[in-house]
């Protein structure tokens, strides 16, 4: 009997695991990729003539990827090397205020202590505490299991696992939580932030998210050579085991017959046939009908209320560039935080504008420790800040992005960063993410997690179409590098047992 065919539409993370995943298995993969390198929002841009990563920079659940690659007989440590960041993260708000989060408890718990008194310090353990309470609630159930409802996830954790389910807080928003946790805002507002990792505010995100912050306790980690090396090697893998990869190859319909997929076509207008598909993208874009009218039809049409820009995550505003830096001790991840934030996220959700007085993130590529100097042909820098998604609707103005790097520039040097460009630095805006993900309106992370039913809402592997699947960061769990890989795992195993129940 021939190998069961499978198309993979999208080389992203997700594309890559289930190509990883599904090659091993024996089956015949090709991997069809728009661009012109696989990796989907894990890319690099030369800058200045150096490489800098210029989507996600933040790894964690590194046990992620020791299961991926332990499940194909690798290891990981002999494919990437990661190094554990000493500092997760360094925040500033302004030239004065500072905090430091550790990897380490006891310092985080003295940082703080030292920072907003002995009170916020007893305030964080139990804040710690409340996270890891969520996090291991939902991690077996809800992380690693399929799509599921509020009453299968209350089946699937079990008597023994009621009680952790009550104490998570599922209908209380983030930013009450946390309120009730700090009495200092400023530490109200770092441990806020962490939604925005979703593509969300803290101020309508649900308060399970804080479960991202002890996410973060378990490790973050610095990848040799840049995150873009996790596509690298993902792809050099798949390929290893058989799969076929096709850079420059647009997919434009999703073809179905008899109320199947079989397979699709490109733009150019080829036909490429398949016993099933896997497309790693924006589920928005199937919803939309820019795949064909059956992909679309066969979503509800709750599922498609992502075509509305209100249903949106975050988008963003980026800078990129090479900098001599001063004043300020950059690590590798730092945030510069706005007085006004609850101002930000109503410029943003509410205005659909550029916040007026952004909060900003900076990456410094080049900061691997706490004890590295920077090198002496300057400093790569991903600046960003959040933005509302509306890339095909309105997106800013020229002259309302130049205002707002303006302020961004403002708020670092008011935070006693000086930055001295020494490359032109390249700018990306919503409506440039927009382009590269349709129907998206520059959205980076899927419909947002506001209200306690937004993560039960998600699309799971299986796509109402027979041989259609889905896998990214806007299907189940969630984005973030870690959730699509295992959203493209979910998807092949899903993939494999439908395959496998029709065998002969």
């Amino acid at each position: 009997m021939r190998p069961r065919s499978v198309l993979i539409v999208g080389a992203g993370v997700a594309g890559l695991v289930a190509a990883l995943r599904l090659a091993e298995q024996g089956l015949k993969l090709l991997v069809l990729e728009r661009g012109a390198a696989p990796g989907g929002k894990l890319r690099e841009r030369p800058v200045g003539g150096r490489w800098l990563d210029s989507g996600p920079t933040v790894c964690t659940m590194r046990w992620v990827f020791d299961e991926l690659f332990e499940s194909v007989g690798e290891r990981l440590e002999a494919h990437l090397s990661l190094l554990p960041a000493k500092i997760l993260a360094r925040h500033a708000w302004n030239a004065h205020d500072r905090l430091d989060l550790h990897a380490d408890l006891e310092a985080t718990v003295d940082a703080i202590g030292g920072f907003a008194g002995a009170a916020e310090a007893r305030a964080y353990r139990g804040f710690c505490r409340r996270a890891r309470t969520i996090h291991d609630a939902l991690e077996q159930p809800f992380l690693r299991g399929q799509r599921t409802s509020v009453l299968g996830l209350v089946r699937r954790s079990g008597w023994r696992g009621l009680p952790g389910l009550a104490r998570i807080s599922p209908f209380a928003r983030m930013w009450d939580e946390l309120g009730s946790h700090f009495a200092d805002p400023r530490l109200q507002q770092l441990f806020g932030r962490y939604a925005t990792y979703c593509g969300s505010s803290p101020f309508q995100a649900t308060a399970t998210l804080m479960l991202v912050a002890h996410v973060e306790r378990q490790g973050v980690w610095l990848v040799e050579g840049g995150m873009a090396r996790i596509a690298d090697v993902l792809s050099k893998l798949a390929r290893q085991r058989g799969a076929e990869l096709r850079c420059d190859a647009d997919v434009a319909q999703i073809l179905v017959e008899r109320g199947r997929c079989v397979g699709v076509r490109l733009r150019d207008g080829e036909e490429l046939r398949a016993d099933a598909v896997v497309f790693n993208g924006d589920v928005a874009a199937l919803a939309a009908g820019q795949l064909g009218g059956a992909a679309a039809e066969a979503l509800s049409a709750s599922r498609r209320r992502w075509e509305r820009p209100e249903q949106r995550s975050l988008s963003a505003l980026t800078w990129l560039a090479v900098a001599r830096c001063e004043g300020f001790p950059l690590e590798r991840h730092n945030v510069f935080f706005s007085p006004a934030y609850r101002a930000e996220f109503d410029d943003i959700q509410r205005h659909g504008s550029l916040p007026s007085d952004p909060s900003v993130y900076v990456c410094a590529q080049d900061r691997p420790a706490a004890d590295a100097s920077p090198p002496p042909e300057g400093e790569r820098l991903l600046c960003l800040v959040n933005a509302p998604a509306r890339g095909d609707l309105g997106p800013p103005s020229l002259q309302e992005i130049e205002s707002c790097e303006q302020r961004v520039f403002q708020r670092l040097s008011a935070c006693g960063l000086k930055i001295q460009p020494l490359a032109p630095i390249q700018r990306r805006t919503p409506a440039d993410f927009a382009r590269r993900f349709p129907a998206t309106g520059g959205a980076l992370y899927g419909p947002p997690s506001h209200g306690w039913q937004a993560s039960f809402r998600r699309m799971g592997a299986r796509h109402p179409l027979p041989g259609l699947y889905l896998a990214g960061g806007s299907t189940h769990p969630g984005p973030g590098v870690p959730m699509a890989a295992l959203s493209g795992q979910r998807a092949a195993e899903c993939l494999w047992e439908d395959l496998a129940s029709t065998r002969p």
